[in-house]
């Protein structure tokens, strides 16, 4: 498989950015969310580490202007606390 070719990924509920370079965090954050709506996905959560912050503040900078996204908060401590965002995507009815 050559470097420009598109990885497969299965689109679960959670979505760990740990596996991507950070110039590919935007663009795999947007087409994971855009597949989760069309799946009917309403509950997701993101993985992004916690570190110093950069990446937190991109993907909720992404979900702030996705308008299917109706709420973001940090994950449970249990479900990685501040290195993780729960997402709420509205319904598709």
């Amino acid at each position: 498989m050559g470097d420009d070719e598109p990885i497969e990924i299965p689109i679960t509920n959670v979505f760990d950015l740990h596996t991507f370079a950070p110039r590919d965090i935007r663009a795999a954050t947007e087409a994971y969310l855009e597949e989760a709506y069309r799946l009917g996905m309403t509950a997701v959560r993101i993985i992004h580490g916690r570190g110093i912050g950069v990446q937190r503040e991109m993907v909720r900078s992404i979900l702030a202007s996705t308008p299917y996204v109706t709420h973001f908060s940090d994950a449970p401590m249990e479900a990685g606390g501040w290195g993780a965002t729960v997402v709420t995507l509205a319904s598709k009815s």
